[in-house]
């Protein structure tokens, strides 16, 4: 399955776990925009472990964090399609957009250049003093 490169823009459902944390709810909104939130909005069911992926995300970022807190957020970030290889297992790709990137380089080659300041110099005062 390609995956629009410009992410998802539908609505965000509400994040299934119990007692979320105002940085889980952050982070939720969040990706909830990526390219993959489009594959996840066909599946309902993925989306505990997409909201166990930020729970443990979340858990990886606190400074007392351990080895595997971070292997488990990894994990699930595979499952859920978060990380090259998660892409790779669940069969999609993040589709390159041609015509925004045809747009912007069209765009470059015909934008003026911006005007450049104009040079000041001080002259100097008669008999070297500033």
């Amino acid at each position: 399955m390609n995956l629009p490169s410009e992410g998802y823009s539908g609505g965000v459902p509400e994040f299934p776990l119990p007692r979320p944390k105002a940085r889980e709810k952050a982070l939720w909104r969040l990706i909830w925009t990526y390219p993959q939130a489009v594959a996840w909005a066909r599946e309902p069911w993925r989306w505990e472990t997409v909201a166990m992926y930020v729970r443990w995300k979340v858990r990886a970022e606190l400074a007392d964090a351990t080895a595997a807190d971070a292997t488990a957020m990894r994990q699930l970030g595979d499952q859920v399609g978060l990380t090259p290889a998660g892409l790779k297992e669940n069969g999609w790709c993040i589709a390159v957009d041609e015509v925004g990137q045809a747009r912007t380089v069209a765009a470059e080659k015909v934008a003026p250049a911006p005007p450049s300041a104009p040079v000041r110099r001080l002259r100097s005062m008669p008999g070297g003093g500033a």
